[in-house]
């Protein structure tokens, strides 16, 4: 049995740790209200731009705009979006598990090209694939519109160059601070309705023509779809974290709990053990 110092540096260990894990439970708390907010507000506007792009879509064909041209993919670029930081649970295994998965079932006889957002993402494949393409670190400090916006002037510029056939991009999509789903979605080339037709349509006039609107709508709707990933991303990022420290702060006292019944029966065992010399040592002295 452990001596009753042994047990107290115990926990005193751990109810230090549990004050860090309470508070960084408190910050992530007040951080996803405000990433929420934002996720849920951006999700109306990439709905909308989703619906004119459908609306467009039934009256023009795949050829008007280089964003819409289908090849076969041979080279496939893959936006991963990760943390910057750990301590939130699985929330990076399951991008990572979700991100390997993709690689393994569209990866035979193709060529992938990594980009990859969030510290813990670039730093999983430098360890085990070394060559990747555009790594972007410490995205929370940059404003998610201007990182889309980077990110998505550079994808865009592959694809119509045709370096890559397809575009690809992995992130946690957020349900609650308990729920946060890895979904991978197709961003380019940009998906056209095939099911509806014009006359199914409300009937807009387009000043200037729909494949005029539809040269500037499309650059903009593949930025507001990155963008949109990287708010769902914080969102997560901050819900599982805040997830994670409440259980840490659960399991901590729960341990300290444990020990101090550990402590007090080694206590307990030590004093009857001297009392039992003092009475030995008595009984030897008559």
């Amino acid at each position: 049995m452990a001596t009753l110092k042994i047990i107290r540096k115990r926990i005193t260990s751990i109810r230090n740790t549990q004050q860090i894990t309470k508070a960084m439970k408190m910050v992530s708390a007040a951080k996803l209200r405000r990433a929420q907010e934002a996720a849920l507000l951006a999700r109306p506007y990439a709905d909308k731009m989703n619906e004119i792009l459908i609306n467009l879509s039934a009256r023009v064909s795949r050829s008007a705009h280089p964003l819409l041209a289908i090849r076969e993919e041979k080279r496939i670029q893959l936006v991963l979006v990760t943390s910057d930081r750990g301590l939130c649970g699985g929330y990076n295994a399951n991008l990572v598990r979700a991100a390997e998965a993709f690689i393994r079932n569209h990866g035979a006889g193709k060529e992938i090209l990594l980009v990859l957002v969030g510290r813990k993402g670039a730093d999983y494949y430098r360890r085990r694939r070394g060559e990747t393409g555009e790594r972007y670190l410490n995205f929370l400090s940059t404003p998610a519109e201007e990182l889309a916006a980077v990110i998505a002037e550079k994808l865009i510029t592959r694809f119509v160059d045709g370096e890559t056939d397809a575009v690809y991009l992995i992130y946690s999509h957020f349900r609650s601070a308990l729920s946060q789903v890895p979904t991978v979605e197709k961003i380019l080339p940009v998906a056209l309705s095939e099911t509806q037709e014009p006359e199914q349509l409300t009937e807009y006039l387009y000043e200037p023509g729909a494949e005029e609107l539809l040269s500037s709508l499309l650059p903009r709707i593949t930025e507001i779809k990155i963008q949109r990933a990287l708010l769902e991303a914080i969102a997560s990022e901050h819900g599982a974290r805040m997830t994670a420290m409440d259980s840490a702060t659960t399991n901590a006292s729960k341990m300290m709990g444990s020990l101090t019944l550990q402590m007090n029966r080694a206590r307990q065992a030590s004093i009857t053990r001297e009392l039992m010399e003092i009475v030995g040592t008595a009984e030897a002295l008559k």
